[in-house]
């Protein structure tokens, strides 16, 4: 019997065998890397398909690389239409940061100084009343110990509030006199003025409030720079950045991409809205309205916010356009509440989170949860009151974006309606952990 005897080299029979292994194995990794991306579409698909939320649009980046993208559910259930990439949300608070970016800019041009008062640009605040009680009568105050400076709107601790985070005459007093959130038949200028009619809920630099702060930073920005809030932002942060899609109002051409507003009724049930919540916005912004929200009136789309979120992985800087000076980004992302401070603003910072100009970061990464931003020791962000969700992480050079719109009155959310949204974005959080390295 003959017996067959190979004249290849063994070494030869190797280097094949590896280069089969080796291409076995970039095939497993990739296809293991897909099932990793599609967990994060599987996960939120399953909380769309319940109910519980009508879509949203995911992003994970890293790296300069982006590692996933996702539109899932709808952004019009009636009409069928998917939310996409290019799909446009309100993104409520997460226009924050944004605002005050732009008004450390003007710092970084010796337009101002952190502790200077702002009557010099809002003389309206010249003589304010603090109430002696936040749910007492409004001629029970006492005299300001001192003027509001912008390192206070800067930090949520210039005594200005939001009607709804409190009980008694406050709140129907600052409905009445300001009009909807983020659309307001009310002038910037009147607003202003009518705003320092009404007391302030603590003395300045007291305490952490969350509220108006970041609006009246923004008409202060537009009376510095003599020119509409939008303007300001378009002109110093979105064209430079290549934020086409960001804005107070949405172009005619582009409303068709336009995510609508989802909440849910008395039964809990999915439905659609025509207003926000507590009439914060109308269902068309009018035409001629020149009332901006510098705290949540944006629109924006996972893509346009990355880029704007990249600043905070490369010290102010997206794209070798220099946004803000490092020093100024530092302070920027420096926590400057105190401890007693931090404790007594629990109900919007979490455990293990501190608070700059602006923007929320993470000062211990083992109590830190998922809200406002999670992460790793820096980590930055801020969410949006309509789901909105967003981090930026300088420990491991990556940006998670989750963009919906979930919209609950406040009462809806004391009565546990609505929150399959926070299921949402733990679910996010926690798959995209596992495509980051």
């Amino acid at each position: 019997m003959e017996i067959s005897v190979s004249t290849t080299h063994p070494r030869s029979h190797t280097k094949r065998l590896t280069q089969i292994v080796g291409r076995k194995n970039v095939h497993n990794k990739r296809k293991e890397k897909v099932m990793e991306e599609e967990q994060i579409t599987a996960a939120i698909s399953k909380i769309v398909d319940a109910g519980s939320l009508a879509g949203a649009a995911t992003l994970v980046w890293q790296d300069d690389k982006v590692i996933q993208a996702a539109g899932i559910g709808w952004r019009d259930i009636e009409l069928k239409l998917p939310i996409e990439k290019d799909t446009l949300f309100r993104i409520a608070s997460m226009t924050k940061p944004i605002t005050c970016t732009a008004a450390l800019m003007l710092l970084d041009e010796g337009r101002f100084e952190l502790n200077d008062p702002i009557t010099r640009w809002a003389p309206e605040f010249s003589q304010m009343r603090v109430l002696r009680s936040s749910t007492g009568v409004l001629d029970q105050t006492d005299p300001a110990e001192r003027l509001i400076t912008f390192e206070d709107l800067l930090t949520h601790r210039s005594g200005l509030t939001y009607a709804d985070w409190h009980s008694g005459p406050i709140v129907k007093a600052y409905k009445e006199a300001l009009g909807g959130d983020i659309d307001s038949e009310v002038l910037p200028d009147d607003w202003i003025a009518r705003l320092a009619t009404l007391p302030l809920i603590d003395q300045p630099g007291a305490a952490f409030h969350y509220g108006h702060s970041t609006d009246l930073l923004g008409f202060i920005i537009a009376r510095m720079e003599n020119a509409p809030l939008g303007d300001v932002l378009k002109r110093r942060i979105f064209d430079p950045l290549g934020m086409n899609d960001t804005c107070f109002t949405v172009p005619f051409e582009k409303q068709q991409r336009r995510a609508a507003a989802y909440g849910f009724d008395d039964a809990g049930q999915l439905c659609k809205r025509l207003t926000g919540p507590g009439d914060s916005f109308l269902p068309e912004r009018p035409e001629g309205m020149t009332y901006v929200s510098g705290g949540q009136g944006l629109w924006s789309t996972v893509d346009d916010y990355l880029t704007f979120a990249r600043m905070f992985l490369n010290t102010g800087t997206v794209d070798d356009f220099q946004l803000l000076k490092p020093e100024t980004f530092k302070r920027m992302v420096t926590n400057c509440l105190s401890e007693d401070q931090l404790k007594s603003a629990r109900s919007m910072l979490n455990t293990g989170h501190g608070y700059g100009l602006g923007i929320a970061m993470v000062l211990d990464p083992v109590k830190a949860g998922y809200m406002p931003c999670g992460g790793g020791i820096g980590a930055v962000g801020w969410p949006g009151a309509f789901g909105g969700w967003w981090r930026a992480d300088p420990s491991n050079n990556s940006v998670l974006i989750f963009l919906t719109h979930n919209m609950l009155e406040l009462e809806q959310l004391v009565d546990g309606i609505g929150l399959g949204v926070y299921d949402a974005i733990t679910e996010f959080q926690a798959q995209a952990s596992s495509l980051l390295h």
